[in-house]
This record gives C-alpha cells, sequence and structure tokens, in this order.
C-alpha cells in the first residue's frame, strides 16, 4: 500500500511537471498589458539606424549594449518612423532596406510610420526631386507608377501610418507636382494615391506634412478635399521660431478647420552644444535655444515633454516624433562626413541613452 502511494504520488508529480513545461513552451506568448495603450503616437524616426549599424554602429542603455528598436521599446515609444526614398544613390533606405527594417519593427511589438519621399534623395521644402526613373514619363505614366509604386508599398512594407510625401510645403515630385505651378497636376497625384491606399489598405492611416506653420494654412487649404487622416507639422526652433504658445494655436486651428488630428511629426533638441565629430552641427550656439531649455540633457528632456505635452493638450492632438535620434557620430570622432546632428541624438557621445527618452513613456512623470 505505502509502495501504491509513493508510484501514485511519483506519477502526480511527474504530471505536474510536464504540464507546467508545457506552460514554458508557451511562455513567447505575452500576458495581456495591465497598462493598455492609451493611443496617443510617441514615434522616434530612426532612419539612420541600417545605415549606422551596417558600419558597426553601437546603442547602450544603462552602459550596457542593447538593440537601440528594444531600448525605445522598454521606454515607451510605440511608433518608429522611417523613410523611403526611391532608388537612392546611397544604397540606404532603399524599399529591401526598408521592407526588412520595417518587419524588424513589427516584430518588436512596434507601429511603423512610414515617409515616402517620392524622390531618390531627401525631399523636403527646398527639394522635391521627382525620382529619375519616373523624370521622362508623362503626366498620365507619371501618376500610374506612382500608384502602382504606391501599392507595392502597402503590400511589402505594411505601413499602419503613409505620409504622401515628406515637407510638401509646395509640393512634391517636381516639376509636375509643384503646387504653385501645377496645382491641378499635385492634386491629381497626391488624390490618384490617396484613393489606392483607400482601395487597398483602408485601415492605414494617411498623413500630409508641412514644414514649420510658415504657410501652412495655404497648404491644407489647398488640400482641403484631398482624403486624408491626419496633419503632420515639423517643427524646429532653428527654422520655426521659439514660441510653443504660437506652434499650439497652429495646431490646434489646423486640426479644427479642417476636422483632422494633428501631429508634431519632427522635432529635436540638443543635450550640449558640443560636438563629437569634425562635421559642423546644425544647432551649436547658445542663440538658437528656446528660452528655458537649456542645452543639457536636463533640458533637452525637459523640450521633448514640452513638445508631447503641448500636442497632448491640443484639440485633436494625436502624437509627436523626434527625429535624428540615432544619428550619432558613428562614423569616428574625426569625420568630417559624419553627423551634423550628434548633439541632437537620443545617444549621448558615450553610445549610451540619454534620459530624453523618459518622455516616451506611456504616462509621464
Amino acid at each position: 500500500m505505502k509502495t501504491f502511494n509513493k508510484l501514485f504520488a511519483f506519477a502526480l508529480l511527474a504530471l505536474t511537471m510536464v504540464r507546467c513545461g508545457g506552460d514554458d513552451n508557451n511562455s513567447s506568448t505575452p500576458a495581456p498589458d495591465p497598462t493598455p495603450d492609451t493611443g496617443f503616437v510617441r514615434a522616434v524616426d530612426m532612419s539612420f539606424l541600417p545605415a549606422a549599424e551596417a558600419d558597426g554602429a553601437v546603442y547602450k542603455n544603462n552602459g550596457v549594449t542593447q538593440d537601440a528598436i528594444t531600448t525605445l521599446k522598454e521606454a515607451g515609444v510605440n511608433y518608429i518612423r522611417i523613410r523611403l526614398w526611391k532608388n537612392p544613390a546611397t544604397g540606404h533606405s532603399t524599399f529591401n532596406e526598408v521592407k526588412t527594417f520595417a518587419q524588424r519593427v513589427h516584430n518588436a511589438g512596434l507601429k511603423v510610420w512610414l515617409t515616402v519621399h517620392y524622390s531618390d534623395t531627401w525631399a523636403d521644402p527646398s527639394a522635391q526631386q521627382i525620382p529619375a526613373e519616373w523624370a521622362s514619363l508623362s503626366f498620365a505614366d507619371l501618376k500610374t507608377a506612382a500608384v502602382n509604386y504606391t501599392g507595392q508599398i502597402l503590400t511589402d512594407i505594411k505601413p499602419d501610418i503613409i505620409q504622401i510625401g515628406n515637407e510638401t510645403n509646395n509640393g512634391f515630385m517636381y516639376p509636375a507636382g509643384n503646387l504653385t505651378n501645377n496645382e491641378g497636376q499635385y492634386l491629381q497625384l497626391v488624390n490618384a494615391i490617396s484613393d489606392k491606399i483607400r482601395q487597398q489598405s483602408p485601415t492605414v492611416k494617411i498623413m500630409l506634412h508641412h514644414a514649420g506653420t510658415n504657410g501652412a494654412d495655404w497648404f491644407f487649404n489647398k488640400v482641403a478635399n484631398v482624403d486624408y487622416d491626419y496633419i503632420g507639422l515639423s517643427y524646429y526652433p532653428i527654422w520655426h521660431g521659439k514660441d510653443l504658445a504660437a506652434i499650439k494655436s497652429s495646431l490646434t486651428s489646423l486640426g479644427a478647420a479642417h476636422n483632422k488630428k494633428v501631429f508634431i511629426a519632427e522635432t529635436s533638441y540638443p543635450f550640449t552644444l558640443g560636438y563629437n565629430d569634425y562635421t559642423n552641427n546644425v544647432v551649436g550656439q547658445s542663440s538658437q535655444l528656446v528660452p528655458g531649455y537649456a542645452a543639457t540633457p536636463d533640458g533637452q528632456l525637459a523640450f521633448v515633454k514640452a513638445i508631447r505635452n503641448m500636442v497632448e493638450t491640443t484639440s485633436g492632438g494625436l502624437g509627436f516624433c523626434y527625429w535624428g535620434a540615432e544619428w550619432t557620430a558613428w562614423k569616428g570622432t574625426t569625420a568630417t562626413d559624419g553627423s551634423t546632428w550628434e548633439n541632437q541624438a537620443l545617444w549621448g557621445f558615450d553610445n549610451n541613452a540619454e534620459p530624453a527618452m523618459g518622455a516616451f513613456a506611456q504616462t509621464l512623470q
């Protein structure tokens, strides 16, 4: 009887251990998040990351090497913004690189905010160069090419937010899509791309993006009949002024006038006025700073928190994005073709995550 009891107990123990082991094998399924995300977009643009990693760049958190995407996720970031160029000479921000990077972001449990420049290189208010591959096309064929390209993006890259162009203050894909000289053609292009997104991927959100507030009323009035979801504004104090209240007022009025959610789609701030390579930085003088926000790690944190608070307290405010977070001086301290932004990155000169990461938490302290 005692022997039977021992055997029964042993069998019961073994069965329990097997069941426990089975549970362990399913541990990759995360438990429900006790603090579900509010939906407010806390984004960081990491477009340089594949190039940096290919050159051996190291990113750290609390002094320990860590995947930069993991660091951002742990900080509370929920979207990664990525730029896409058509056929770039640099070999980076290509379709295949972005496709792989977007999959990595999605696998990490984050969402993808894709900035489609519709260009082979930087598109901004000073330059909206049509892809060389499309330069000789008729307008009808250009529109078809842009629509088909967008469809391929939706199929392969699967963005959650897609920008139709980058800082398109006066249109894109010049000269055909120049808003001043060819308003009708610009609107045809944007509407055709928007229609393609709605038909193929109706859950994907569409953003139109303007740099700064100067001219923003004019631009968003021009696109009033375009089907899109989000208004995005770039805001850099060096170019767009130091009055945060004025920026908030513009966000409020634009959102109300067009019944859209509003974003600060790009912003940044220095943690020092120093430099870490021999490439001139965009921000390096105290006169370029916003009063009350020093060029220190704490000052950078305070500025990003202020931007976030500005958007969160704006009617219709839905998110913000930090730009150049990963653009450290990874090419070396003597590089003359390095970073113009390393003092505004979210990783310091020691490659360690800066305190400004704290601005992305679901709930600010």
